[in-house]
Formats: structure tokens, sequence, C-alpha cells
């Protein structure tokens, strides 16, 4: 694994050090509490932002007047935490103002020719308000202000942050990077799956036959390309339920392992043959495809049975099969044989370009630019009730896959046809790279008051 940059959180007691670890990591994996020495070991998580990440590491509050063994300690791990980061977050409590204990540890850290950002927290109480008009004088200059508790001002911090990264040469990881990606291969029987990834591995892995459902369980196999790792999965091969035999509690049984290996996968390759058409079992297994998290690709095998092969025969095959499987409409496309090997390669290419895309992460100021345009070209669609539904926002708030909430003005959901949540959906393709990944946006309704 490539070097995670790393950046650490220091500064005195209960200036919110522990509520900025969890905000930057989304979990809550670091305690809070306003009692002065909660946190005593290093805590380490990682962020993940616009689809790379860094370390991020939480330390224990400073000011420490009387230390005994444990707070020496204390002292000791944040200070090494110091010396091993990349940059270090100097946090200070917006609400008090500056402090001489503040102004002596940026000198000390400044002193040991560490990259240090002054972040004043908690600027969301009426004190820190007040206290925004007074200078910050100390060694790093006016501090950024932001409230952990609130998220406000992260998004800017954390570009800071990665562009600061950058330019010391240091840059944050792409996310494919640091884990193997899990890559799924699912079909109807017969469609060449396993003669797929045999291709794929580089060797005979997987038994490949013309006797249907030869592949009995998923089967993971770890694959290096160009420095990084994939999983890929082989799975039996999905038939309709009337064709399964009402006694063959195997093949059921391995029917329900490949629906497990495609829940759990981070991209699904979901392989055809280039038929006159597609059959309802096709239909089935891409709605299926289309509503999982992971990123989908559509891989036609079998490419060279295919006679008499023109110019326009691959867009033609293309536009045929994406009007029969519309749940997979923004997926990739890609024509191969596995049995000769053409374009095969080009399946890697495609697979780190749908992971990366399904940590797409978009800014509140972009998707308010996005928003207002979206809805000056088609206003949103009134459901039932007799007044139309009023948009207030869109913010992004999850990727893997990219996930939206759609802020509402309105007593009911119904207000809004649903229509509007596919046409922004549309809209959000069209604008941004998110070929391959599902799009989840979900409506929150918003009351009068809150308004």
């Amino acid at each position: 694994m490539p070097h995670i940059p790393t950046i650490a959180i220091l500064g005195r007691a209960n200036v919110g050090k522990s509520t900025l670890f969890n905000r930057l990591v989304e979990a809550r994996q670091a305690m809070v509490s306003p009692i002065a020495g909660t946190t005593r070991d290093r805590q380490e998580g990682v962020c993940l932002w616009r689809g790379r990440v860094i370390r991020v590491v939480d330390t224990g509050g400073l000011d420490i007047k009387h230390p005994d063994d444990i707070e020496e300690e204390i002292v000791r791990q944040a200070k090494i935490a110091a010396k091993e980061a990349d940059i270090v977050i100097l946090l200070g409590d917006g609400s008090v103002g500056l402090t001489g204990f503040d102004r002596q540890l940026a000198d000390e850290l400044l002193q040991g020719r560490q990259t240090v950002l002054g972040i004043a927290n908690k600027e969301d109480t009426k004190e820190a308000k007040r206290r925004a008009y007074e200078a910050w004088h100390w060694a790093l200059g006016a501090p950024r202000t932001i409230s952990a508790a609130r998220g406000t001002g992260i998004g800017d911090l954390l570009d800071e942050i990665y562009d600061l990264l950058e330019k010391r040469g240091k840059p944050p990881i792409d996310i494919i990077e640091t884990k193997p990606t899990r890559v799924a291969v699912l079909g109807k029987p017969n469609v060449g799956k396993s003669t797929l990834l045999n291709r794929v591995l580089g060797e005979e892995r997987f038994i490949t036959s013309p006797v249907a459902h030869t592949t009995r369980e998923p089967n993971d196999v770890l694959v290096e390309r160009n420095g990084h790792e994939y999983v890929f999965i082989d799975t039996a091969g999905i038939r309709k339920k009337s064709q399964v035999r009402r006694g063959d509690a195997l093949e059921r049984e391995s029917v329900a392992r490949a629906r497990i290996a495609r829940a759990r996968a981070d991209v699904i390759l979901f392989v055809i043959e280039p038929n006159t058409f597609i059959e309802v079992q096709e239909r089935t297994l891409a709605g299926e495809v289309g509503a999982a998290s992971g990123g989908a690709i559509v891989v036609v095998n079998k490419w060279d049975t295919v006679p008499e092969k023109k110019t326009n025969t691959v867009k033609e095959f293309e536009a045929f099969i994406r009007d029969g499987l519309p749940p997979l409409r923004h997926a990739p496309m890609v024509f191969v044989s596995a049995l000769k090997g053409q374009r095969t390669e080009k399946l890697f290419e495609m697979i780190d370009k749908v992971e990366q895309n399904r940590y797409t992460q978009l800014s509140d100021d972009v998707l308010a630019e996005f928003l207002q345009k979206a809805m000056h070209r088609h206003k949103p669609v009134k459901g039932m009730g007799s007044a139309p539904p009023k948009i207030l926002g869109l913010r992004q708030v999850g990727v893997a896959p990219p996930t939206f909430e759609l802020a509402l003005k309105a007593r009911r959901v119904r207000k809004l046809h649903p229509s509007y949540l596919r046409y922004l959906e549309n809209r959000l393709r069209e604008t941004f790279d998110l070929a391959g990944t599902p799009v989840r946006i979900y409506v929150k309704t918003v009351s009068s008051s809150a308004t």
C-alpha cells in the first residue's frame, strides 16, 4: 500500500479535537466528553474526501499543569503524532478566543518546522460570533473557522488540506489504491462467465463446460494488475425460478450465494450474449444489479460469433441492449470474446473508473448551482396535492454509491412526482462523471418552522 499522508489534531483539552476527528472519519470512533483527559491514546482513522483518503490522528489535551505518569504519556503520545504527521491541525476554541497556551504551542510546533494550520472551533456559538471580530494575533495568523459539531466549514478545510498535501508532494491516495476491488461476475448460465475470468486471470482457474450450472458456488481469486489488487468472484448462473427443479436444493443454494456475492461486490460484471432479443431473466437480473450498491459494467461476451459485423454494428447492438436493460443504462458497455481474448484487458481500466465514480463527492456549492440550473430547465413536477412542491436544497450525504438528500418544503413526500427524482438523477449523470455507479436521491421534508 502506498504511503497515506497523515494529519494530527492537537490542542488544549475540550476544544473539540475528538468531535473534529469523528467528523472527519465519519464515525463515532473517538469518545467525546466534557471531562478533560478523556482522550489518552492516539486514535487513528481514515478520512475520505472526493474519492481520496488521508489518515487522521486524534490526541489528548496538552494543557496539563501538574501531570502524573498517565498524563505525561498523553503529552508524549501527542508530540509523537505531531512529529510523524505531514500536517498538524492546531485546534482552538472560538468561544474562548486565543490563550497563552495556544500561542506557546504554536511557537513550539513552528520551531519543529511542522506544517501547522490554526483552526478555531465552535464557531456556531454566540460568544464565538462576538469574538469573530477580534483578531487572533499569533504566529499562525488568523485561524480558519469551523464547527466540528455541525460540520460547518469542514469541506473548505479538507479542500485546503488536500491542496496543501499536493503542493508538498504527498498527495492523498485514491480510494481504490487502499483496498482490493471486489468484482463479482453475474449472468445467466453458459454466457461465458468462467471463461471470461480464466482469460482475465491468465490461467485455467475455473471449470468451463457447455453443461449449465457447472459453477456451484462463488470462488474468490486475488489478482494484481499495475500495482492494484482485485478480488474476482465467479458465481453460479442464475436461471428463472420456474426452470429450477423443485428438488434441486443445490442449485437454489448456489443462486442464493451468487446473490450474496453481488451484494458485497464493489463492481459487478453483468455478462450477456449478443442475442437478437433480451430475455425476461436478463431483465430481472439487470434490475437486481441496478438496485445493488456496487457499480456495474455490461460485458457482451462471444462478440466473435456475430457474423458480418459492420462499422455501426457495435452502436446498433449497444442501443438495442440499453433499451432492453433500462436499469443498466448508466453502465459502461464492452464487447469482448473471452475465448479469443479480445478486449478483455480493457476491463481493468473500466473497473477502476467505475469504482472511482462510486466515491464521487460534490460540495454543497456545486450542488446548489447544479440544482438551480436543473430547476430553471425543468420546474418541479407536482405529485399529489393542490400546491406545487417547493425544493429547498440538495446535498450529498454519502458515497459508494453517491447518495443525495433533496430538501422539500411540504407535509408529504408525495407532493413531488417521482419522475422528478429520475430527472435529477439523469441531470446529475449528464453534468458529472457518474458512469457505472448507482445514484441514490432521497427526499427529506422540512416543516415551515424549520425554514
